[in-house]
């Protein structure tokens, strides 16, 4: 696949700028027309990326987005989820028989089949979440009837990454993820530099395992399913002294989560949601939580549609439009220290000014 080798260009290269064989698909409980009380025929349809719509990540993120305009625009919706890759082109297939009138994949991977069937089906509405589209040489390519949905999500690790180390008492912190994607290294870029500038600010040296910005190296599970993965790789950063640890891999970090719990001193970063909320069965190791509004995203773009007024302009979620942020710090509120909270919200007001931008070689 195009996106797979884009991957393998993209994290082998530092020179590149920039989730079981699928079987005929389902649709959840909550499908098929059963949003038509404002009597809308607009239908909206959404596939999963291998994670499924609860994963506490993305893919729930994406499809409470959807939930919420059926509910509240009275549109029709279909969700289809997906078990492994080979089942993105038959649930979308499945999609464009049953007439939807907008399409959202969920996730960088879904690129090539969201792509593809966008351009057989100029009639229909389409958007990808956490990708654009390119051609075969990875150059953007813009299709008028294709939206894509993207997040400047190192802005917010970095918050993250600068609390991180502020609130370390062993002065090693780590990061993993789940596929080296750049969906997933965006959030390793971020949270690497944040430290870095707690650092530099402080004249302190907190260490992040897992994750080597300028080389673009570091530790993954090879999935975004099997939370023993998870636990296994936060054992071992554990062991060697990180009392707080991001994974950036869907379910695969409630592993991670089991691990902190288990080990007793340790605290996790959220990805994508707040965990706080999502994972109530770790909510006391949560310190925070690198959010993106992916539901407030997939909820306005249906809106627009809906309307009328679709358009291939790409969301970008940043700090300065709360596409993205970092949740609140919850139980660990009086744990994280002022001068910390006070430079975060300095940093974070810089970055919306653009006094300070926070790179990625990830970014869309």
């Amino acid at each position: 696949m195009k996106k797979i080798i884009r991957a393998a260009a993209l994290t082998g290269a530092v020179a590149l700028a920039l989730a079981a064989c699928g079987s005929a698909p389902e649709e959840s409980d909550s499908t098929a027309g059963g949003g038509d009380a404002g009597g809308s025929d607009f239908k909206a349809c959404m596939v999963s990326d291998s994670g499924g719509f609860e994963d506490k990540s993305f893919n729930q993120s994406g499809a409470e987005g959807l939930d919420r305009a059926k509910d509240e625009l009275g549109i029709q919706e279909v969700k289809v989820e997906s078990t492994a890759e080979t089942d993105f082109t038959p649930n979308i297939d499945s999609l464009v028989q049953q007439d939807c009138n907008l399409i959202i994949g969920v996730g960088f991977l879904l690129e090539d089949p969201i792509q593809e069937a966008a351009e057989a089906n100029p009639d229909i509405e389409f958007a990808l979440i956490d990708s654009a589209f390119s051609d075969a040489d990875f150059n953007p390519v813009t299709l008028d009837n294709a939206k894509p949905l993207l997040f400047n999500t190192q802005e917010a690790a970095y918050l993250a990454g600068y609390v991180a180390a502020g609130t370390s008492t062993t002065g090693t912190v780590a990061t993993f993820g789940g596929i080296q994607l750049p969906s997933v290294s965006i959030f390793m870029d971020g949270f690497a530099d944040g430290v870095a500038k707690y650092n530099e600010d402080n004249g302190a040296d907190v260490k992040v395992l897992g994750w080597d910005k300028e080389a673009q190296t570091g530790s993954f599970t090879g999935d975004f399913e099997n939370q023993t993965n998870g636990q296994n790789l936060a054992k071992g950063f554990i062991d060697q002294g990180a009392d707080v640890i991001m994974p950036v891999a869907g379910p695969v970090g409630l592993g991670a989560a089991a691990a902190a719990q288990e080990a007793g001193n340790v605290s996790i970063v959220g990805v994508d949601a707040d965990w706080f909320e999502t994972s109530p069965d770790y909510s006391s190791i949560i310190l925070t939580s690198v959010m993106k509004e992916i539901g407030q995203a997939v909820f306005d773009t249906v809106k627009e549609a809906s309307e009328g007024n679709f358009s291939s302009e790409p969301y970008v979620g940043t700090l300065e439009n709360e596409g993205i942020g970092i949740a609140p710090f919850h139980d660990f509120d009086s744990v994280v220290p002022e001068e910390v909270k006070t430079a975060v919200e300095d940093l974070k007001a810089q970055i919306i000014s653009g006094d300070l931008v926070v790179e990625s070689i990830s970014q869309n």
